[in-house]
C-alpha cells in the first residue's frame, strides 16, 4: 500500500523532507507521552467494562493484557491479533473466555461510537471544513460508521436477535455475553456516561499524540482541523488490508489535509512518524507479551 501510494506523488513532492530542529525531538517525546498516558486511560477503560460485567481485575494485570496486545496488534493486520491475545489471557485468568470476548467487544465498541462523535462536534464548530473533499468523505465515514454501529448494538442488545442466542457453542455463548452486558449498561446509564468519557480522554490523547508528532515536522493546522479528520484516520488504519495500517493511514492523511497546505510528502512523513511513536510505545508491551504467558500457566500448574 505504501509502494502504491508513493509511485502517485511528484518527484519534487517527495524530496520536501521536513526541517528537523531540536525542539523537534522534544515534540516526538511529548508525542510519545501523550500515546502512553492513552495505554493507560484504554487500560482504564477496559477495566470499567469488566466491573460492569461482574469480572473485576487489578489494573496492573488489565494494563499488561493491554500492551501485550498492542505490540502484537502493531505485527499484524489490523488490531485483531492483539484483541485475541488480550481475551486469551484475560479469559485464562477469570476461567470465563466468553465474559473477556465480551469485555473487549463493549470496549472496542466505545472507541467506534466516540471517534464519530468527536469528527462531528468538530463539523459543528468549524463548518467550512465539510466543505474540502476531504470533509465530505470524513463526514460520510462517520455517519456511516455510527450508523453501522448503532445498528449492530441494536440487534446485539435487542431481546429477539441477541437475546436468543444460548450458550450452545464457545461463540453463541461469547455472542450471549455481548447481549449481557450492553443490556446491563442500557439499564446503568450512569455507568455508561463514565465509561464514555474515559473513552473521550483516552482518544483525545491519541488526538493530541498526532498533533504533536504534526508540530515536530513543521505541520501546524487549527485545532478543530486535527479533530475533524484525526479520529476518521483512526478508523481508516484499522481496516483489514494492511500491516499495522501502513498505506492506508498515509492515504487517508493525504485526503484530509490535501486542502489545507499539506503536500503528499508531509502526510506521508506525518503518518510513518504516526506509526513510529506507536510501535515504540508498543515496545512496553514486549516484557507483559513473553512473562504474560508463563504466569498464566504456571498459575493454571502447567
Amino acid at each position: 500500500m505504501l509502494a502504491i501510494l508513493l509511485t502517485r506523488f511528484p518527484a519534487t513532492d517527495l524530496q520536501r523532507w521536513p526541517n528537523w530542529r531540536s525542539e523537534s525531538w522534544l515534540w516526538m517525546v511529548a508525542s510519545l507521552a501523550a500515546t502512553l498516558t492513552a495505554f493507560g486511560l484504554a487500560s482504564i477503560r477496559w477495566l470499567e467494562v469488566c466491573r460492569t460485567l461482574g469480572k473485576p481485575q487489578k489494573f496492573l494485570d488489565v494494563l499488561n493484557y493491554f500492551v501485550a496486545g498492542q505490540f502484537v496488534g502493531n505485527f499484524l493486520p489490523t488490531t485483531v491479533g492483539g484483541d485475541i491475545l488480550r481475551v486469551s489471557r484475560m479469559g485464562t485468568q477469570i476461567r470465563d473466555h466468553s465474559s473477556a470476548f465480551a469485555s473487549v467487544v463493549i470496549e472496542r465498541l466505545t472507541g467506534w461510537l466516540v471517534l464519530p462523535l468527536i469528527t462531528l462536534l468538530a463539523f459543528a464548530f468549524n463548518p467550512g471544513l465539510v466543505s474540502t473533499k476531504g470533509g465530505k468523505a470524513a463526514l460520510g465515514l462517520a455517519i456511516g460508521t455510527l450508523v453501522l454501529l448503532s445498528l449492530t448494538i441494536y440487534l446485539a442488545e435487542h431481546p429477539r436477535f441477541g437475546g436468543r442466542l444460548s450458550g450452545e457453542s464457545s461463540v453463541t455463548r461469547s455472542l450471549a455475553a455481548v447481549h449481557r452486558g450492553l443490556k446491563l449498561y442500557r439499564q446503568a446509564p450512569g455507568t455508561m456516561l463514565r465509561l464514555l468519557a474515559v473513552a473521550v480522554a483516552f482518544q483525545m490523547c491519541l488526538v493530541i499524540a498526532v498533533v504533536c508528532v504534526a508540530n515536530a515536522v513543521d505541520i501546524r493546522l487549527g485545532p478543530t482541523v486535527w479533530f475533524a479528520f484525526i479520529p476518521m484516520v483512526f478508523i481508516a488504519q484499522v481496516l483489514p488490508v494492511a500491516i499495522g495500517g501502513i498505506g492506508v493511514r498515509e492515504a487517508a492523511l493525504v485526503l484530509f489535509l490535501d486542502n489545507f497546505g499539506v503536500s503528499s510528502g508531509q502526510s506521508v512523513v506525518l503518518g510513518l512518524l504516526m506509526y513510529g511513536v506507536t510501535l515504540i510505545a508498543s515496545l512496553t508491551g514486549v516484557p507483559a507479551f513473553i512473562l504474560g504467558s508463563r504466569h498464566l500457566k504456571s498459575k493454571a500448574g502447567v
